[in-house]
């Protein structure tokens, strides 16, 4: 992101175009062709031929304000590509505060997770406001919620020396089915260094690419020039990546996906207030998060058709991105020689392996300390949610929040008083 941040505010990362319309931009189509994402075919117990399309599985979205035209423009785009319609549920912490560059983020984010996987519910939850502890509260919310498999976060916030503190936050609760946690590296090029919680041991890291398509397939992927790239100051390298870098430190990304809005992807988005809306083409290190949730809703769905339960970010998935072989991934050169984390996904073989592996029985949580914390989670399998719910679920009707000396830690904004949230079915409306 180019602008400024406001004090310690969270950055959703994308790359600003304006209200200019770009059409080269890619469709849904072509980006799953490109990424081996299209046709996913599992085979059920029954031997009955599934697609993989997320379906019974639930994404979820963290940002921030109220997007009231978030639904609207979401059944445009689902029309515009033949999109089935789209399971999306809203859960507004906002009060109906509305924030023209966080909308145009949600409508990136809800389009293209709902674009790669289709099949799949999407729970957008809405943050009261840009500030750290705001977004954590409804990263909190959204990985409580019943049948959550990932969580989605296209924001970054400079590193701090106290952040391992929140590192809890992206760790599966007790009781739940594993849940992977994916957010953007950045989009400040490499010498903005890494960015949290990207950095986070218990996150998986998305950089950027630039994507060229040839007749049969893709032409060229290279490393874009302004993905976040870099080692974190304050995490320490995790035991997953010991096989690919000695350093100490976490490295970020971890995997990659297309950034560059030179070659970005189209999006339908009516900014608040406006009585129409239009077609862009935007990207930034924001497209790679839904997408790679996307992926993992598919791994969840092929793992559920198995009998088995979906991965844990921190103790699962992160380990199996880092062991599995590389034909799993297309890597990516950095000017320097080295790659961008693992690379983008070889998506028909990144799923398969992901489905097929006989991980641990048992899901493990990361304590701040770096510590395996045993977590229930793994061993239960839900039924898959709908999210239709009028009212808030008895587990969120209060909202545990980080205490106010994590703020004065990390310098950040402490949580000031917080209005209820409240669950958006059907036609949004108006803030």
């Amino acid at each position: 992101m180019r602008s400024r941040a406001r004090g310690r505010r969270v950055r959703p990362l994308f790359e600003r175009l304006g209200d200019r319309c770009l059409p080269s931009g890619f469709a849904p189509a072509e980006i799953a062709a490109a990424y081996g994402l299209a046709p996913i075919m599992f085979t059920s117990p029954a031997g009955k031929t599934v697609v993989g399309d997320g379906s019974g599985q639930t994404i979820a979205i963290v940002g921030a304000y109220h997007n009231p035209n978030l639904e609207s423009d979401l059944r445009v785009f689902s029309q515009e590509f033949n999109l089935p319609e789209a399971d999306l549920t809203v859960v507004s912490l906002a009060e109906g505060r509305t924030e023209p560059l966080w909308a145009k983020e949600s409508a990136l984010d809800v389009e293209w997770a709902h674009a790669l996987a289709p099949g799949a519910s999407i729970l957008m939850v809405e943050a009261r406001s840009d500030s750290a502890l705001d977004m954590l509260e409804a990263v909190d919310v959204a990985r409580h919620t019943p049948g959550v498999v990932v969580v989605s976060m296209s924001w970054g916030f400079p590193e701090t020396p106290a952040q391992r503190v929140y590192d809890t936050h992206f760790t599966t609760p007790a009781g739940h089915p594993g849940i992977t946690f994916i957010s953007s590296s950045g989009d400040h090029g490499p010498e903005g260094g890494a960015v949290y919680p990207a950095s986070s041991p218990n996150v998986l890291g998305v950089g950027g690419t630039s994507l060229t398509l040839g007749p049969g397939g893709v032409g060229t992927e290279t490393v874009w020039d302004m993905s976040g790239v870099g080692l974190s100051r304050h995490s320490a390298q995790p035991r997953y990546q010991m096989a690919t870098q000695r350093s100490g430190r976490k490295s970020t990304p971890d995997v990659a996906f297309l950034g560059d809005p030179a070659t970005g992807v189209r999006v339908y988005h009516t900014p608040p207030g406006a009585s129409e809306g239009s077609w862009r083409v935007m990207a930034g290190t924001s497209l790679g998060a839904p997408a790679w949730a996307a992926i993992m809703s598919i791994v969840a769905q092929g793992r559920a058709l198995d009998g088995k339960p979906s991965l844990d970010g921190p103790s699962q998935t992160l380990p199996l991105i880092y062991r599995l072989s590389p034909w799993n991934f297309r890597p990516i050169q950095t000017p320097g020689g080295t790659t961008l984390g693992r690379g983008s996904p070889n998506g028909s073989a990144l799923i398969s392996s992901l489905v097929s592996n006989e991980s641990a029985t048992e899901s493990k949580a990361v304590a701040p300390g770096g510590a395996p914390v045993a977590s229930r989670g793994a061993r239960f399998k839900t039924p898959p949610v709908r999210h239709r719910e009028a009212t808030p679920p008895r587990a969120f009707q209060r909202i545990s929040r980080p205490p106010a000396r994590w703020g004065r830690l990390a310098g950040l904004p402490r949580l000031g008083a917080g209005g209820e949230w409240s669950v958006l079915a059907g036609p949004p409306t108006r803030g």
